[in-house]
């Protein structure tokens, strides 16, 4: 019997509702950047920038390296694989164990 895999948790559902996370996803795409330079890709404030890391990092999609004074940001691909594999996984047909069947009434 396969194993199940853990499905993804609330945190990447969260990380992943709001619009800004997404675009910052979207620009990680190329590659790590710094805070800095994902920050001047928006026009919020440094703080709303870095709460929006944090809360992609809490929900393990991005993962942060520190190399100096400057921290680059990386998109995490195995949480997105696994997300990707949870909802394809809605798509398979429900196996029951025995199929059910109704009997019909007739007139």
């Amino acid at each position: 019997m396969k194993a199940r895999r853990r499905p993804p948790s609330n945190a990447v559902f969260r990380a992943l509702a709001d619009e800004t996370r997404r675009q910052i996803l979207e620009f990680l795409r190329s590659g790590p950047r710094t805070s800095g330079e994902i920050a001047d890709q928006f026009h919020s404030s440094w703080p709303t920038i870095s709460r929006h890391l944090a809360v992609l990092r809490a929900g393990g999609l991005v993962v942060a390296e520190r190399q100096g004074q400057a921290i680059y940001y990386e998109l995490n691909t195995s949480v997105f694989q696994d997300l990707i594999q949870h909802f394809v996984g809605w798509m398979k047909p429900f196996r029951q164990s025995a199929p059910s069947r109704r009997r019909t009434q007739e007139a």
